[in-house]
């Protein structure tokens, strides 16, 4: 009902064709996925069959939604790389959207809708809008009208209707309306700056702050600006240094205002109203009386994605770095000729080996944006030159590429590998669980790498079987034969990539999928006599 308008007519029988001829054309192209793809990223270019098919795409959005409800523990490699369609399809439609409002003139003070594309674009597959968000909102300004109608049943903003830019003049009125909001905010509410999780991606996601009740400095800041500008109070956003703050000007209109003009309102502190004294006390440093200036929406939004590209660049466990990828798309939609951040991205890429799927279209992309970079900045000679000689190296490993490496079990020097790729195992030192996705018969990483890890100190050293893990935290990880063991109450692991390598959970191990299978042809049988053994063992131990 959201696509179709009651009025207009439509022929139904034409319709379900087209939408179904979308569905089969999704489907070809997500099996066809995990065959071009399974040994590498999803290429820059990867996408190039769903941009070029015909039809309306909420069709093909919602048969690759469809696939991402099957039942639970099968079709998990279909499921994998249909939430990477979405994910892909969804963010592009968003980032169009968020360009068209970048270029709105800088008097368009929409700042919830420009957080709220940044939010989109973090989490395409959660169903965010701005209506529902604004709802939300609408519903805490009604709270705060029903506190006001309390200290002033005759206050104007009482009389505001829904998408008015009414603005209140006389200071007292307004300072009814901010203690009403203080009120309901903190008090009956319980909104409260995250001082516990400070560093956490939630914190600047608008839909999160809502759910959550909690953000950090900028995103409480756009909250309680929103609010107040519908009730009359003309806020403004201050981009102060290390915390985010409003303005509430004291003066009178058409004057000449100083900063000391203004009254600053820390939103992350519970709304609480500071000197320019106060205000440096915060951060415990001076500062000149720019910083205490007014900023439009796209510096609003740089801060936020700012705050993003910091939080990336934490990343620990997320080796797909997801969050600082998609934190760069976004700085450099606003910025595209940031040269520090255009050469973080090339970097990425190689990190990451997200390359086009062919080597001609790998320089149409890697270097192109490394010849942008060198156009920008011709200091930037040795960074440059630098990756370009990395880029061309991998060209030419691509020409040198054999088949796919096939590792038999009945092969003489495997015979001391115990485990199969799809058993649940643990971690017999660190508790974790985890499922093998694969196996080298010895240690196969650099000296530097196992000095670092101390297999040295293990007692069979990296002259065993290591295997190639998902651990239940989202990392991936290279273990010791001899550090793990099996986990003989098995569960499902909530890894992002554990799609990639198997097609099904069966409650006890996950059965490879096909290019899996063909990488270790010998172990799905293995893993049938494995779990047969283990349960049997269980079962005489019970009785």
């Amino acid at each position: 009902m959201k696509h179709y308008s009651p009025t207009d007519y439509v022929n139904w029988l034409e319709e379900y064709k087209v939408r179904q001829k979308a569905g089969l054309e999704a489907r070809k192209i997500v099996a066809s996925f995990s065959k071009r793809f399974f040994s590498e990223h999803v290429p820059c270019n990867g996408f190039s069959d769903i941009e070029n098919l015909e039809g309306p795409e909420i069709f093909f959005e919602d048969e690759l939604v469809c696939i991402l409800n099957m039942e639970g523990r099968k079709a998990l490699t279909w499921k994998y790389y249909a939430k990477k369609i979405l994910y892909y399809l969804r963010q592009q439609k968003i980032l169009n959207n968020l360009k068209a409002f970048l270029q709105q003139p800088d008097d368009y003070e929409s700042y919830l809708e420009g957080a709220v594309y940044i939010d989109q674009y973090c989490n395409p597959l959660s169903d965010i809008s701005l209506k529902d968000i604004q709802a939300q909102i609408d519903s805490i300004v009604e709270l705060v009208c029903k506190t006001l109608r309390g200290i002033n049943s005759r206050h104007p903003s009482l009389a505001f209707k829904a998408g008015e830019s009414s603005m209140i003049m006389e200071i007292e009125l307004q300072s009814q309306v901010l203690d009403a909001m203080n009120y309901v905010l903190y008090d009956q509410l319980k909104f409260k700056g995250n001082r516990m999780d400070y560093y956490n991606a939630l914190n600047l996601y608008m839909h999160q702050v809502l759910i959550r009740r909690t953000g950090i400095p900028i995103s409480m800041s756009l909250l309680y600006l929103t609010i107040a500008r519908q009730l009359g109070v003309p806020l403004e956003p201050v981009n102060f240094p290390s915390h985010f703050l409003l303005r509430w000007c004291q003066g009178a209109e058409g004057a000449s205002l100083d900063i000391f003009d203004y009254i600053y309102i820390d939103a992350f502190g519970k709304g609480k109203q500071l000197t320019v004294k106060e205000c440096e006390y915060l951060i415990g440093q001076h500062v000149t009386a720019a910083l205490y200036g007014v900023v439009n929406v796209k510096k609003v939004l740089q801060r936020m994605v700012g705050n993003l590209l910091s939080l990336g660049k934490r990343e620990g466990i997320d080796q797909s770095y997801q969050l600082l990828r998609d934190s760069l798309d976004l700085y450099l939609a606003m910025y595209p000729d940031q040269v520090q951040l255009l050469l973080l991205q090339a970097r990425l890429y190689f990190h990451l080996g997200i390359w086009p799927e062919k080597s001609f279209c790998l320089v149409l992309k890697v270097l192109d944006i490394l010849q942008h970079i060198q156009t920008l900045d011709p200091g930037q000679h040795g960074a440059v030159g630098y990756l370009v000689q990395h880029t061309l190296e991998h060209i030419e490993r691509k020409k040198e590429e054999v088949g796919v490496e096939v590792k038999l079990r009945s092969h003489e020097k495997h015979r001391d590998v115990c485990y199969s790729i799809g058993l649940i195992m643990k971690h017999k030192r660190y508790g974790y669980n985890c499922v093998i996705y694969g196996w080298d018969p010895t240690c196969m990483m650099g000296h530097e790498w196992i000095r670092n890890m101390n297999v040295h100190s293990l007692p069979h050293g990296h002259h065993q079987p290591f295997y190639n893990v998902l651990v239940e935290d989202g990392s991936c990880r290279y273990a010791a034969q001899e550090n793990l063991e099996y986990n003989v109450e098995p569960q499902e692991i909530s890894h992002p990539d554990v799609g990639r390598y198997f097609s099904e959970f069966t409650g006890t191990h996950y059965i490879p999928n096909a290019e899996l299978e063909i990488r270790y042809p010998e172990d799905l049988e293995s893993v049938y006599e494995t779990v047969q053994n283990i349960y049997s063992a269980k079962k005489e131990d019970v009785e």
